[in-house]
């Protein structure tokens, strides 16, 4: 039989067989289409809930508004203006960063030891997990309430170190020490967070790895700095960024303990923006002290995403 007589015998398998690779063009667009289902409400959330509030926020800095009085006039750049010479604004700003920087230090490293600890199989171990995890899942007012009882003149923690013949400062009323003990309050409340995570990454340190370490002769000690730190680099990262931007948005223990005292040596940015809007009734500078405080925050978040191909694993 020849190709011609093939064709007029009705050999049409060619023409009835699909393409090669439509099937997998049809289930890529299934997938695409099924990922976008997902990720859709996700979207609509950050839309609904972030941008478009934001977006009102900006639209607000530009006014005098005054709802008090019913004012809502124009003002342009003049919020944005005022920021540039006030003086409560960057002395708050310099709190913050303080304030920031302490967390972090002592968030971080507390909670990389609490995380070597507890990846230890020892007896117990599972209770003093529990014991540092628990003030995550506690309500953030209650955890600040308990805590103003033992850091007052009277409270627990001064009479503890009474009985050590040690007379202690009134933690919360004096200027030297007010933030210390809010950033102290707060590490406890979320270094548990913190330790789990990096327990994660510490179960996900390949072992044959550090035997290999151990077999070309180092310690435990520089094992961790150059096979174990290394490998869990991008979960510093993490944990930086979250710890970062929690510390920037504090509002919670600086309300319930200090009220931004004693003097101003607690007021942190979030604080002053509340002050400004709920006290002051200055809604427009207020939104402009948000704006600001987005634009700090988005310059930190964004100075430690970039760094981390200077320093984290696997990053490129």
């Amino acid at each position: 039989m020849t190709a011609t007589d093939s064709v007029v015998a009705g050999d049409t398998s060619s023409a009835t067989t699909p393409p090669r690779g439509a099937g997998s063009h049809r289930r890529a667009r299934w997938e695409a289409a099924v990922g976008i289902a997902f990720a859709s409400p996700a979207v609509l959330g950050v839309l609904a809930f972030g941008l478009v509030p934001f977006g009102f926020v900006i639209w607000f800095a530009l006014h005098d508004w005054n709802p008090l009085v019913g004012i809502f006039t124009w003002s342009g750049l003049d919020n944005f203006a005022r920021l540039l010479g006030d003086e409560v604004v960057w002395g708050s700003l310099g709190t913050t960063f303080a304030f920031t920087g302490l967390l972090m230090v002592m968030n971080i490293s507390l909670a990389m030891v609490l995380a070597v600890l507890i990846n230890q199989r020892l007896r117990g171990i599972t209770a003093f997990r529990a014991f540092f995890f628990s003030p995550v899942v506690v309500a953030a007012v209650a955890w600040v309430l308990i805590w103003e009882y033992l850091v007052a003149a009277n409270g627990g923690i001064n009479g503890f170190l009474l009985g050590l013949g040690v007379e202690g400062p009134n933690w919360l009323r004096d200027p030297r020490t007010a933030l210390l003990t809010v950033v102290v309050i707060q590490v406890f409340k979320g270094v548990g967070m913190n330790m789990i995570l990096f327990l994660a990454a510490l179960q996900g340190v390949p072992s044959e790895l550090k035997e290999a370490a151990r077999i070309d002769g180092a310690g435990a000690w520089r094992s961790f700095w150059r096979v174990t730190i290394p490998l869990i680099t991008p979960t510093i990262l993490l944990v930086s960024i979250i710890t970062m931007i929690a510390a920037l948005d504090v509002f919670v223990p600086i309300q319930v303990l200090t009220e931004g005292g004693p003097g101003r040596s607690t007021t942190v940015i979030s604080y002053l923006l509340y002050q400004t809007a709920f006290r002051q009734n200055d809604f427009g500078y207020a939104s402009a002290i948000g704006v600001l405080l987005f634009l700090v925050t988005l310059g930190l978040t964004a100075l430690q995403w970039w760094s981390r191909r200077r320093w984290a694993h696997d990053e490129v």
